[in-house]
């Protein structure tokens, strides 16, 4: 199993809007991909700033190309992110998972 992470940040203002975007949105589009396994979507508040990290398991490398293309370590966003992302962080980290303890 693969994990892939990603961290964005927000304008304390659009914390909650961001996190409702994500819910309906992102969480929708992995669902819907062949290999996607499960996802944890965390987010906290430092000073004036909120920080989201996603990270989502994937049965394989392969199939994470399948959501993000050929170029699997770049990261996805969507064009609404431009309305709410303090900047675009350019990659997504991915780690193998070994161990999965419930």
């Amino acid at each position: 199993m693969i994990a892939r992470v990603w961290h964005g940040r927000t304008k304390i203002e659009d914390y909650e809007d961001y996190t409702i975007f994500m819910k309906n949105r992102a969480t929708q589009d992995y669902k819907k991909t062949e290999g996607f396994i499960k996802l944890l979507f965390l987010r906290n508040i430092v000073g004036n700033t909120g920080h989201f990290t996603l990270i989502t398991f994937w049965e394989s490398l392969e199939v994470i190309k399948n959501f993000a293309g050929k170029n699997f370590e770049k990261a996805k966003y969507y064009p609404e992110d431009e309305k709410f992302l303090l900047e675009f962080e350019e990659k997504a980290l991915h780690y193998e998972v070994f161990a999965d303890i419930p």
